[in-house]
């Protein structure tokens, strides 16, 4: 390849960065919180189960000793959480450079969150929707701001029936649940750029290709097959790393890795598929988004 491979070498410093990461205590976000830490950024490890999230925070510092991380609680699938986390985060920090969208469950048995969605979306979509329009304003005030959502290649298996998002009419497929979410992270990051343009902050998407994480836990096959075709997570988290610090970076822009059929490899600007770029369900799911949740956009 005569380009040169994007790396953890390419961030610049982001010395006196604000940043959230949620779902930092494992998988890609553990690996982007610490590479970005590794960096000089102040990082907000955003986590729902405090133990795990402050393993995550021994295992950073024992690494690094100089790194600047606080662990906040964050449950994204209760609505009265986010917000609370929000307000919590509002009333610490007066900026905020960079939020990454990062936490999600996959595949796991059919149940809803506490306001009554479908796990998947609950959590993978309304609940980073609400917490995203909930810190906007300190977004809008930070010079240079960025929003990353990472969403994946399932999302090619999306595509959302909205007469039945809590998937009570039909019989559950956690995959198809799962694509649907992953395409909703894409429609979010299309809409919310398009009602950004005229601010300072950027939104972009990325997806980790193939990468053995935790999240496949629900699947015996994937765990099985990871010994064979997944990436390690720290080359898995190159693409959101990239998709929130390259700094030729645009609005709408994903990254995802440049292998074959991009399970692996290193980050470059990708496609996601022509269903992911229709713009009248983006806005559609904005629409029931700022309805179901009760949050709007200003």
């Amino acid at each position: 390849m005569s380009k040169q491979n994007w790396t953890t070498e390419n961030i610049p410093d982001q010395r006196g960065k604000v940043v959230i990461v949620t779902g930092s205590s494992s998988g890609i976000g553990f690996e982007a919180a610490k590479a970005l830490t590794n960096k000089n950024a102040k990082v907000i490890i955003a986590v729902r189960n405090l133990e795990k999230g402050e393993n995550a925070k021994s295992k950073i510092l024992s690494e690094n000793k100089n790194a600047d991380i606080v662990l906040m609680k964050l449950d994204l699938a209760d609505l009265s959480l986010v917000k609370s986390f929000a307000e919590e985060f509002k009333s610490k920090f007066n900026k905020l450079d960079l939020l990454i969208n990062n936490a999600g469950v996959m595949i796991p048995p059919y149940s809803k969150t506490k306001d009554g969605f479908e796990l998947q979306m609950g959590t993978n979509h309304f609940g980073h929707f609400v917490l995203t329009l909930k810190l906007l304003e300190l977004l809008e005030k930070t010079p240079n701001a960025r929003i990353v959502n990472v969403s994946s290649s399932a999302h090619k298996y999306g595509n959302i029936n909205f007469d039945d998002l809590t998937w009570e009419k039909r019989k559950y497929k956690s995959w198809k649940a799962y694509g649907d979410s992953k395409i909703a992270n894409l429609y979010f990051t299309k809409e919310l750029s398009t009602r950004l343009a005229d601010k300072n902050i950027k939104v972009t998407a990325a997806h980790p290709g193939w990468t053995a994480t935790d999240l496949q836990r629900h699947s015996s096959m994937f765990e099985f097959l990871n010994q064979f075709f997944a990436m390690k997570q720290d080359q898995g988290a190159l693409p959101t790393l990239r998709a929130a610090t390259d700094e030729g970076a645009k609005s709408g822009d994903y990254y995802g890795p440049d292998g074959w059929q991009e399970w692996r490899g290193y980050p470059i600007l990708v496609q996601p598929n022509a269903l992911a770029k229709d713009e009248s369900i983006a806005k559609k799911l904005w629409e029931v988004s700022e309805e179901l949740t009760n949050v709007k956009f200003n």
